[in-house]
C-alpha cells in the first residue's frame, strides 16, 4: 500500500493534464479529509473520496508532486461510505468527515496520530502504549459554541460555514453538530438583522456592520445561552432590546453581547465588548463543577467528550495529596479544578486574563481552595513562579494548536516533574514537541484520543511523558 503520511513525496513525471478523465481507487484518507490515490505512480488527492472507492475522476490540477481531481462517478463505492444525514455537507466546509461511518471514522483518526508521532517524532506503536480512543454518544448535535460568518446573498442576510479554501458562506439554517438551541438562536437573531435592515459586513471593501454569530449554550441538551453578535463598529445596535426579548421568548438568554471587530483581518472576535442585555458570562456545571465562561475564554466545544478527556488527563497525572501540579495553558480552570481534587495543590497560567478571572471565580463557586491562578504569557509567568520559589511534582499542558512555546518546554525540563500530561488538539505539533522533550530526557509511555469534535479530521490526545 502506497502511505503518503511516511513516504516523502517526490518529484515525479506524469503524462496527467487538467481536465483528464480518469479511473482510480482511493488508498486512504489524507489529514485534511480528502482521499488518497496513486495515477502510475502519480499521487492525487480527490475531495469526497473514501478508502476503498473505485472512481471516475477529472483532473482539475497538477504540479510537479501531486495533483487534485474531483469526483466524476462512483463505479464501486467503499463499504465505509455511507450518505452523510446533512444536506449542505457537500458545499459546505465545516465537516470533512460525514460521508464515512463513524466506527471508520475514529479509525482514521487514530492512524493521524499514530503516523504523526511517527513521521514526527520518529516512535514507532511498540515505542509506547496506544492506550485507545474514546469514541461519542452522540455524533450530532454536540457541539456548545458556534461562531457563524454572515454574508448577502440574493438581497438577504445569511450565516453558515464557508466552502472548502474559500470565505464563500453556505448558507445552513440547521447545522447538525451544534446544539439544536444554538441553530434555534441563530436563525432568531438572523431573522432580526433581516427585519432591522442592519448591513452585513463586506470583507473586500471593509463596509457594513454585521461581520458574525457567535452563541454558546451551557449544557448537552440546551441550558442557557450567550448570544454574541459581532459588528465593524463601536455604535451599539438599535432596537437590542427588541431583539432580546424574542430570544428570551424562545431560549433561556443569560446574556446578549455586542463584539466590536473593526480590524481588516480574519480574527473573529474583537477585545471590546457591549453587554446589550444579561450578563457577559456562562454558567456551566459538570461534574459538581462550576464554571463561568466569557466570549473570549477557552472552553472545550463538546461538554460530554470534555469530562472524558479530562478523566483521562487525571489518570494519566496520578496525582497523589502531597504533589503540587502546574496547569499551564489552563483557560478558565477546567483541567485545575478536576486536579485540585486529588492535589495539595494547583496553579494555572494562561494568558487571556478575562479567563483567569473566570477562572478564580470558578475555583470559589466549586467550593475550591487549594488553587490559584495567574495571567500572562505562559513561558514569562512559569519563569516568574519557579524565580519565586515554586515547583511542581506533576505539570499539565493544554496548549493551544500550535503547541508549546520551545522556551516552556526548556522550563519544564528545569522543574523535572514526576509526570507530564500533554493535552493536544493538533498531533503534529504533540509529535514536535515530544521530539523536543526526548532531548531532555523524557518518553512518551501512552497516549489516548477523545473523538471531540466528530466528523471532522481533528482529534484531541492526551500523553504521559516520565523521564526515562
Amino acid at each position: 500500500m502506497y502511505n503518503y503520511f511516511s513516504v516523502k513525496l517526490f518529484e515525479v513525471i506524469t503524462i496527467l493534464k487538467v481536465n483528464d478523465i480518469i479511473d482510480v481507487k482511493i488508498t486512504e484518507i489524507s489529514a485534511s479529509g480528502t482521499g488518497f490515490a496513486v495515477y502510475e505512480d502519480y499521487p492525487l488527492f480527490i475531495a469526497g473520496g473514501v478508502t476503498g472507492d473505485e472512481l471516475t475522476v477529472k483532473v482539475t490540477k497538477t504540479n510537479k508532486n501531486y495533483g487534485f481531481a474531483k469526483i466524476v462517478s462512483i463505479q464501486k463505492a467503499s463499504a465505509l461510505r455511507v450518505n452523510p444525514p446533512c444536506p449542505a455537507f457537500e458545499k459546505c466546509g465545516g465537516c470533512d468527515l460525514m460521508h464515512i461511518n463513524y466506527a471508520s471514522q475514529l479509525e482514521i483518526k487514530q492512524g493521524y496520530v499514530k503516523n504523526n508521532l511517527k513521521r514526527i517524532a520518529g516512535l514507532n506503536e511498540g515505542d509506547y502504549v496506544f492506550d485507545g480512543i474514546s469514541g461519542a454518544d452522540s455524533e450530532l448535535y454536540y457541539r456548545n459554541k458556534a461562531q457563524f460568518p454572515v454574508a448577502m446573498q440574493s438581497g438577504k442576510a445569511v450565516c453558515g460555514f464557508y466552502e472548502p479554501k474559500s470565505h464563500k458562506v453556505v448558507p445552513c439554517n440547521n447545522c447538525m453538530i451544534q446544539n439544536s438551541e444554538i441553530n434555534k438562536t441563530v436563525n432568531i437573531i438572523l431573522d432580526f438583522i433581516n427585519e432591522s435592515k442592519i448591513s452585513v459586513y463586506n470583507e473586500k471593501t471593509h463596509k457594513g456592520i454585521v461581520r458574525h454569530i457567535y452563541v454558546r449554550c451551557a449544557e448537552p441538551d440546551g441550558g442557557e445561552i450567550m448570544a454574541v453578535i459581532v459588528t465593524n463598529t463601536a455604535k451599539e445596535l438599535k432596537n437590542c432590546g427588541i431583539l432580546a426579548n424574542k430570544l428570551k421568548s424562545q431560549v433561556k438568554l443569560c446574556g446578549l453581547i455586542q463584539n466590536v471587530n473593526t480590524e481588516k483581518s480574519n480574527v473573529i472576535l474583537g477585545s471590546k465588548n457591549i453587554v446589550l442585555f444579561g450578563s457577559d458570562t456562562l454558567n456551566v456545571k459538570l461534574d459538581g463543577l462550576s464554571f463561568k465562561i466569557s466570549p473570549h475564554s477557552f472552553f472545550q466545544v463538546n461538554y460530554l467528550q470534555m469530562q472524558k478527556l479530562y478523566k483521562k488527563a487525571i489518570e494519566y497525572a496520578q496525582i497523589q495529596k502531597t504533589d503540587t501540579v502546574f496547569d499551564l495553558y489552563c483557560g478558565v480552570g477546567s483541567i485545575s479544578l478536576y486536579a485540585s481534587r486529588y492535589a495539595k495543590k494547583v496553579v494555572g497560567v494562561e494568558i487571556v486574563d478575562a479567563a483567569v478571572k473566570n477562572a478564580k471565580i470558578n475555583a470559589y463557586e466549586s467550593g475550591i481552595d487549594n488553587a490559584e491562578f495567574f495571567a500572562g504569557d505562559c513561558p514569562k509567568i512559569t519563569r516568574e513562579l519557579l524565580n519565586n520559589g515554586y515547583s511542581a511534582d506533576i505539570v499539565i499542558v493544554d496548549p493551544p494548536r500550535k503547541g508549546c512555546d520551545e522556551s516552556l518546554l526548556s522550563l519544564i525540563n528545569e522543574i523535572s516533574p514526576k509526570r507530564l500530561v500533554y493535552v493536544s488538539c493538533n498531533s503534529s505539533t504533540l509529535a514536535r514537541d515530544i521530539t523536543i522533550l526526548k532531548e531532555y530526557g523524557y518518553k512518551l509511555n501512552k497516549i489516548h484520543c477523545v473523538d471531540m469534535f466528530c466528523h471532522s479530521t481533528h482529534i484531541e490526545s492526551v500523553a504521559q511523558l516520565c523521564r526515562e
